[in-house]
This record gives C-alpha cells, sequence and structure tokens, in this order.
C-alpha cells in the first residue's frame, strides 16, 4: 500500500463513503458494489471498486455471478494507523 494510491482513492467522496461504510461495519463484512447505492452508472462503480481494489483499501471475493467487497482494515491499520477511524468519523460524510 502507497500513500499517494490510497490518498487518491479517497479524495473522491463516492470512494470515500465506501470505506467509511466498510469501516463502520463489523470487521470481515462483505458487501456486493451495488448494496452501497452509489449515484454512477455499473460502469463508473466498477470503476470506483477497480481504483479502491488497486489501492489496496479493499479486496474483492467472487460470489457466484457476483462481487463483494471486504475492507482490508487490518492491512490499513498496520500501514496507516488511526487511517480507517477519521474516515469512518468524518463529518462531512454524506
Amino acid at each position: 500500500m502507497e500513500l499517494g494510491e490510497v490518498l487518491a482513492a479517497l479524495a473522491d467522496p463516492l470512494r470515500r463513503q465506501v470505506i467509511a461504510a466498510l469501516a463502520r461495519a463489523p470487521a470481515g463484512t462483505e458487501r456486493t458494489c451495488a448494496s452501497f447505492g452509489l449515484p454512477v452508472s455499473k460502469a463508473s462503480l466498477t470503476h470506483h471498486f477497480r481504483v479502491l481494489r488497486f489501492a489496496g483499501l479493499i479486496r474483492q471475493v467472487d460470489r457466484g455471478n457476483s462481487r463483494a467487497a471486504v475492507l482490508r482494515g487490518d492491512d490499513i491499520e498496520a500501514r496507516f494507523p488511526g487511517l480507517l477511524s477519521l474516515v469512518a468519523n468524518d463529518p462531512a460524510k454524506p
């Protein structure tokens, strides 16, 4: 995980919303990409989750014909202590 990639991924409010939701959920929570209700097209949704995955913030688990996102909470906390708490408690979140 590189700091620049993580910060670039979190610069987008929709991606930050996804990470905040996962950070507030119990550890190991798996959610489908569509379950976040982001107001974007399917192609844009795919792009946002690809950015999060490449930054190392999530991993995706194949579930038949769909995919679920899982926060890499322990890895993030080890590399950037306190970051998830900041994102999860952002007062500017929607």
